[in-house]
């Protein structure tokens, strides 16, 4: 091949990665638009339940960021995000100790810092040594440094997710389900570490719910805010992040302690608290209907608000290590039941924030009820709560029973669960039916696809309330996000909802991406440097020639000799001989 091939070849191969760079870059940096990912919208809810890609919503989606907010999504829409984990030192098998530890100490073996009964065992110990340097510190040194920087990017990798959801979305509000980090048994100053790598790389930006503004539950409370509107106060919320504690941010119920708690709430914020936010409305005939003691004492019709309840269901089950920390669990969800409003009324909606999901049999999500205890007393694992304990947040904070003459025929108030744990995730709806003889009325749960085919949601003897457990966004996971949209509905004087994920895909594309674009970017610069260097005067088809296609030297050999010999004989001849290399 010729030089100035060559020089062409390069030329046309940079112009192609570079159109492949760009468009891979595009995708992964605008996933959610190539995805269809976007909040559902009231009116087309009912149309796509559970549609990942609404035409209609990712439309709207689209004309608000060409021309602004059009007044036609959900007042409230809240991205939820699960289960992070950022691991750290406790996932890197060579932390906190050399690198090389058994060559070091080989090396001491060998220079007699170590005490040994004999020579011929010193040696020994050395080619022990030796043999481990390249079978066990060799492997867990490259595997070190593959973890630091699978840490690093995984880091950034969530920082996309959170960061191009949220722009792309324009979510209200957003919420972690539990799980900030990976380790609840990590040590101060690692907890502080990663708590600064979620505050600075993968949330950056994000802001902690002050500890004023997160209230507990209370007859006369304060609103958080305002829904519907499109002013400062929004673009607060929008960057609070409402943190769920999980069982990697403070153990399980045989684990939990208030040192724990604290260091979880001075980072992240408070374990329980409640936000209520009220929805304004504009039309005059409807807020006549609206229950007021003196001129409208006969209506069922409360003012339209949201109550968000995070909870701390980490301590719920027994026994717990501290029976204190139980009692103010169960004191808060007392709290909740005490100050909701009379399940008759109409107008209030109760979304419950929690880590730890509902109990559900086996067969209904991946993997089947599990609870493990350490040996002196204690939970020391579960991946479900109790059934008791279930039926104390389906009965108490939703007022759902399964008596049908109990008040409003035990259809409880309007809500929804959120939660996480479950990495694989799950859509759950638990219903008990009234019809059957009280000592075998039981809560079901059945698949929301399923409950929803034989429309068990809204049927008469059967209440009941969705639980969703939003998969994880760890790349293991597919980089999966939760949209919740919710409205209300002033026809029905009721809130409703839809829920719709958005996934990335597995980390291995991000990787690929930023790799490609790395070294792209060298190459562009090579190219640069090239294109620069010939519009100077080099000549690099003259510098390829002398550098690459120059012709070896021929070898060296010797002259050809020609030796003449005159022999006068008799006939009067000439002999010549000629000797040539």
């Amino acid at each position: 091949m010729s030089p100035a091939a060559l020089l062409s070849l390069f030329r046309n191969a940079v112009r192609i990665l570079s159109v492949v760079a760009v468009a891979c870059t595009l995708h992964l940096y605008l996933y959610p638009l190539f995805r269809g990912c976007a909040f559902p919208l009231p009116s087309t809810a009912s149309i796509a339940p559970g549609s990942t890609a609404d035409p209609s919503a990712f439309h709207e989606t689209l004309r608000q960021h060409i021309s602004g907010p059009t007044g036609i999504s959900a007042p409230f829409r809240l991205l939820a995000l699960g289960d992070p984990q950022l691991e750290g030192d406790t996932a890197i098998r060579n932390y906190g100790r050399p690198a090389f530890l058994h060559l070091e100490w080989a090396i001491r073996h060998l220079t007699f810092q170590t005490e040994q009964p004999s020579l011929r065992k010193r040696l020994r110990q050395v080619t022990h040594d030796l043999v481990d340097v390249f079978f066990d510190d060799i492997p867990d040194t490259l595997e070190s440094i593959r973890k630091h920087i699978d840490l690093f990017g995984n880091d950034f990798y969530l920082a996309h997710i959170y960061r191009t959801l949220k722009w792309w979305t324009k979510p209200t509000h957003v919420t972690v389900l539990g799980d900030l980090l990976g380790s609840q048994w990590i040590r101060d100053r690692e907890f502080h570490r990663r708590s600064a790598r979620f505050w600075n790389r993968s949330f950056r930006g994000a802001e902690r719910i002050p500890d004023e503004v997160a209230q507990y539950p209370a007859e006369d409370y304060n609103v958080s805010g305002v829904l519907g509107m499109e002013d400062s106060e929004t673009a607060v919320w929008q960057r609070r992040l409402i943190n769920v504690v999980g069982n990697h941010d403070v153990g399980y119920a045989g684990d939990l302690t208030p040192e724990l708690l604290d260091r979880f709430e001075l980072a992240f914020g408070k374990a329980s608290y409640e936000l209520r936010f009220e929805l304004p409305i504009e039309d005059l005939e409807a807020n006549v209907t609206v229950f007021d003691p003196e001129k409208n004492p006969g209506s069922n019709r409360l003012p339209p608000e949201l109550r968000i309840v995070n909870i701390n269901n980490m301590n719920l089950d027994t026994p717990a290590l501290n029976q204190s920390l139980q009692d103010n669990t169960y004191a808060f969800i007392n709290a909740v039941i005490h100050t909701s409003s009379a399940v008759e009324y109409k107008g209030h909606f109760t979304l419950v924030l929690t880590h730890m999901p509902l109990y559900k049999p086996e067969g209904v999500c991946v993997d089947p009820p599990f609870f493990d205890f350490h040996e002196g007393g204690g939970v020391k694992e579960q991946n479900q709560l109790s059934a008791d304990a279930s039926k104390g947040f389906l009965e108490g904070i939703y007022g759902l029973n399964g008596d049908a003459n109990a008040p409003a025929g035990g259809t409880g108030r309007r809500g929804i669960i959120l939660n996480g744990h479950d990495h694989e995730g799950c859509d759950t709806y638990h219903y008990i039916n009234q019809s059957l003889p009280g000592d075998e009325r039981r809560w079901q749960a059945a698949r929301w696809d399923a409950a929803r085919n034989d429309q068990l949601p809204g049927k008469s003897g059967l209440p009941g309330i969705r639980e969703i457990t939003v998969r994880s966004m760890m790349a293991d996971f597919d980089g999966n996000a939760g949209l919740l949209s919710l409205w209300f509905d002033q026809d029905t004087w009721e809130w409703k909802y839809e829920f719709a994920a958005c996934a990335l895909g597995r980390q291995y594309y991000w990787w690929f991406v930023h790799i490609f674009d790395f070294i792209l970017l060298v190459l562009l610069a090579a190219y640069g440097a090239l294109e620069i260097s010939i519009m100077s005067g080099f000549d690099a088809e003259k510098w390829l020639q002398a550098k690459l296609f120059a012709s070896p030297a021929p070898k060296a050999s010797a002259p050809n000799v020609e030796l003449k010999k005159t022999d006068n004989t008799a006939n009067g001849h000439t002999t010549t001989i000629t000797n040539s290399n």
